[in-house]
């Protein structure tokens, strides 16, 4: 589907001022703006004119909000909701019924409002477009229940002592994903610009976002904020739903469309429009946050009856030209960031690639179930690099790896503003078909038969390829590499390459192999940074 009939929701409403004067909405400024939006206070609802409210009105309030200096918005939460760990914010519990998004017809989907509490202290707007007017849902308590053991015998309402100055922390929506007559959740919006998404029998794991700003700066990263969520109410047989984000951080505004079908892989179409503040010069576009804690890469120093640990195991890319790259993910000693410099790239994510129970051994987790996230640009991006961020961490609890598009020219203030239209595919695997060798496993440690050497060892699933017409090509940027050799392991389903990896004084390398046909690649590029212990 060509880029320009994926938005179609986000189509212009020039007769917007005929229904209600929209310059009275558009003029209150980015402070008041915000503090209108994001207040939680009731409100009549709004008349829709025949054409809609669509992502072009949100780009309006966000080029006004541009011309404007940020007011950061934070609820002052009173206890108990200030004081919530992990365990206690999650016995807040959404009450039943859901709220239906029906009214139009279509009863397969449902929005679960979030509460304030924990670390979700940036208060969220939002709104319903139904057919004939937009709603903005007010703060209640109404939404929640309270549920043992934690809250047990309390008036958690009364402790708080009302709703002023408190607002949702964001939504979930729900549609039939695994069985025809039970809405699961599918997608959650919540914290900053984070979001995640789940496909059929798959769970939660990595996160995406709507914009990185400064990731792994010396100065600090900056994190825009979504202040206000529009949920358009789908239409009768819709399999899609469009919700509508307005941005804000202190050096930029955007506005953000997502047409979202949630299925065995859930698709988003993604329209941004950024407008910069200040000179963006580290930007990230499509930005993705994992976890890598261990993996059967390198084990020094972990004590764990469990074989890997991580949410996501490698970064995937397809150049401008066409390569297929993979990048093993680590948990290094300090932190690493590593640029892929690249034209117009066709595609990247981070990937779970081992789908075997017995790889992870872990039954409460299930990392063999997390999803991975591919990003496909529909638009031209031009010269610019994929970035990987890892971030040492001592445990599975904080995600550590960042991977995001960065332009090569920073983004200027413009009226214009800069476009990125972009599609996410959570799933199982990426969808590319290319018939070539995929990396299974990196495995790395200390020769057996000399101290001074490293074994390498590269596990390839060999798909349809003829392995038996193909050689190991290797390449370092220092040291020297002996013994490269290619072997068929048991069960005739991987081939192993490997060799011994001589260091010298070098106290980190640049590596690179794949197997070669002729004059053709014949797997995937493996990519990785070999660092002293």
């Amino acid at each position: 589907m060509p880029p320009s009939t994926v938005m179609s929701a986000g189509k212009r409403t020039r007769d917007f001022r005929a229904a209600y004067d929209r310059r009275t909405v558009l003029s209150v400024g980015a402070a008041g703006l915000l503090s209108l939006l994001s207040s939680g206070a009731s409100a009549e609802p709004l008349p829709l004119p025949p054409g809609g409210f669509g992502f072009d009105d949100v780009v309006d309030i966000a080029r006004l909000n541009a011309a404007k200096d940020h007011s950061p918005l934070k609820m002052a939460l009173r206890p108990p909701l200030a004081d919530l760990n992990y365990d206690e914010y999650r016995a807040i519990r959404v009450n039943e019924p859901l709220r239906p998004l029906g009214q139009n017809g279509n009863r397969t989907f449902a929005l679960d409002l979030l509460p304030p509490g924990h670390v979700y202290r940036d208060p969220v707007g939002i709104t319903v477009v139904h057919r004939d007017r937009m709603e903005t849902v007010p703060f209640s308590f109404d939404h929640f229940r309270f549920d043992p053991p934690y809250f047990e015998g309390r008036d958690v309402v009364a402790e708080i002592g009302g709703t002023e100055g408190l607002n949702y922390s964001g939504f979930r929506l729900r549609h039939p994903l695994n069985s025809p007559d039970v809405l699961d959740e599918f997608v959650v919006f919540q914290g900053a610009s984070y979001f995640r998404a789940v496909a059929r029998n798959l769970g939660y794991g990595l996160a995406a976002r709507g914009l990185a700003l400064r990731t792994a700066d010396p100065r600090g990263e900056e994190f825009p904020v979504f202040r206000h969520f529009w949920v358009v109410e789908p239409e009768p047989g819709d399999r899609e739903i469009v919700v509508h984000a307005l941005l804000d951080s202190q050096s930029c505004t955007g506005a953000f469309m997502y047409e979202i079908s949630p299925g065995e892989t859930t698709v988003m179409n993604v329209r941004c429009k950024i407008f910069p503040r200040i000179e963006l010069v580290q930007t990230g576009i499509a930005p993705l946050t994992s976890m890598y804690f261990f993996g059967p890469e390198r084990r020094a120093g972990i004590d764990d009856f469990r074989d890997a640990v991580h949410d996501s195991s490698g970064l995937q890319m397809i150049t401008g030209d066409g390569t297929r790259l993979w990048r093993p993910l680590s948990n290094p000693r300090r932190v690493e960031v590593s640029a892929f410099q690249d034209d117009n790239p066709k595609g990247f994510g981070l990937t779970q690639r081992s789908r075997d129970f017995d790889y992870y051994q872990d039954a409460e987790a299930r990392y063999d179930l997390r999803p991975s996230c591919w990003v496909e640009p529909l638009s031209d991006w031009g010269p610019g690099a994929v970035m990987l961020v890892e971030i040492p961490v001592e445990n599975e609890f904080n995600d550590n790896v960042v991977s995001f598009w960065r332009p090569e020219q920073p983004l200027l203030p413009m009226e214009a503003g800069h476009d990125f239209v972009y599609r996410l595919h959570w799933c199982d695997e990426p969808p590319d078909s290319a018939p070539m060798a995929r990396i299974h496993a990196t495995r790395v440690g200390r020769s057996i038969h000399t101290s001074e050497a490293q074994a390498i060892v590269i596990d390839f699933r060999k798909g349809s390829v003829n392995t038996d017409a193909v050689s190991p090509q290797a390449w370092v940027s220092t040291g020297e590499v002996k013994g490269l050799a290619l072997r068929t392991l048991p069960g005739g389903d991987l081939v192993r390459a490997s060799f011994k990896f001589f260091p010298g004084d070098a106290t980190s390398a640049e590596m690179q192999l794949y197997l070669r046909r002729e004059d053709a690649r014949a797997s995937e590029t493996w990519l990785y940074r070999w660092t002293a212990k």
